[in-house]
């Protein structure tokens, strides 16, 4: 017999080898696709540039902030909580008030404080800050928005109880097509969330940013850490690749006697980069420049790209009934990574 194959011999090796690699094709195929109900933003693959990362990573008392742009919002506002940016629209969390919550004089039934009353907005704008759609979030006590954040396709948006130690809701707001889901119910008071993208996880944080937690899409908890950080609360926060949470926010501080003592409160800005992994705090720096209405920049809604070394930062700390209404204003420095 000859050494040679025949040609009915090669005809069925490369069938063969045709076969498998179809089946190492497809195989390939179904790993990169999403579980079922989980954004394609949830997967590892879809992380993108550390540029933000390494930018704030040479942020410092000494950067140089200069406000570049100040956009007047022309609708009702109310108390503003979380701002986000699709490539479409602006999104802007807000609580409008309708009954004050007031303090027991003893804690009743685990709450520090009255349920109060109040309706929640999502309010959807162009990028030129026109009102497209006010979506109105909550059911009961739960009222309060709070910081958002944007995954590349939906907004997430916590409404809580405006007390500690209460309940909160976690909407999945599509970007597109604004339709609002009501993903699960948590214990406690969530003022803000974010997408971890590289788990496919929500992080969210507690009255003020006291404690995180940690949940699958289908709201079951997976881990909870205390915050170690005294700082600043924070109010409003942003998934930053790989496995970073940017957050900024506000603490109210007591004046000396001579400047009005503890009625006469100081507001500390700042913001922190958080490690989703360690659950540490790696970059933390205050911001001290102001609104028209006098309140520190960083006071509740809050949101920082990056381009090379180029930073750009949008907050709306003014409610719509201060100073001259609500106004996003945008902040941008240059900064030097450490090489």
């Amino acid at each position: 017999m000859s050494s040679t194959p025949n040609r009915r011999a090669l005809t069925l090796a490369a069938s063969l080898i045709v076969a498998a690699c179809a089946a190492a094709g497809a195989a390939a195929a179904q790993a990169n696709v999403p579980e079922q109900g989980t954004s394609p933003a949830a997967g590892t693959h879809h992380e993108t540039s550390t540029e933000l990362a390494n930018a704030f990573d040479a942020v410092n008392r000494n950067t140089a902030w200069q406000q570049t742009s100040k956009l007047k919002l022309n609708f009702p506002t109310y108390h503003t909580e979380g701002i986000a940016y699709s490539q479409d629209h602006i999104f802007l969390s807000a609580v409008q008030i309708l009954e004050p919550t007031a303090k027991y004089p003893t804690p009743q039934g685990g709450y520090d404080r009255t349920p109060g009353k109040g309706i929640g907005h999502l309010f959807v704008m162009d990028k030129a800050g026109n009102l497209q759609k006010d979506i109105t979030l909550g059911e009961g006590d739960m009222y309060h928005p709070g910081g958002i954040d944007f995954d590349g396709t939906n907004v997430w948006v916590p409404v809580a109880q405006y007390r500690p130690d209460s309940s909160a809701i976690i909407y999945k707001v599509d970007a597109q097509t604004l339709d609002v889901h009501k993903q699960f119910e948590v214990k406690d008071h969530f003022g803000g969330i974010v997408l971890d993208k590289q788990t496919g996880h929500l992080v969210g944080n507690t009255w003020g940013s006291r404690r995180f937690a940690e949940w699958d899409l289908q709201g079951k908890q997976l881990s909870t850490w205390e915050n170690p950080n005294y700082f600043i609360d924070y109010q409003d926060c942003q998934y930053v690749p790989n496995a970073k949470m940017l957050c900024a926010g506000v603490t109210n501080l007591p004046q000396t006697p001579s400047a009005g003592g503890t009625a006469a409160t100081y507001e500390l800005g700042g913001m922190a980069m958080i490690d989703l992994k360690s659950h540490e705090v790696t970059r933390e720096v205050p911001f001290q420049q102001w609104s028209t209405a006098g309140h520190v920049a960083t006071r509740n809604p809050f949101k920082m790209t990056a381009d090379g070394n180029h930073l750009s930062m949008t907050v709306a700390p003014d409610n719509g009934e201060e100073g001259n209404g609500t106004e996003i204003l945008t902040y941008e420095a240059d900064v030097t990574p450490a090489k």
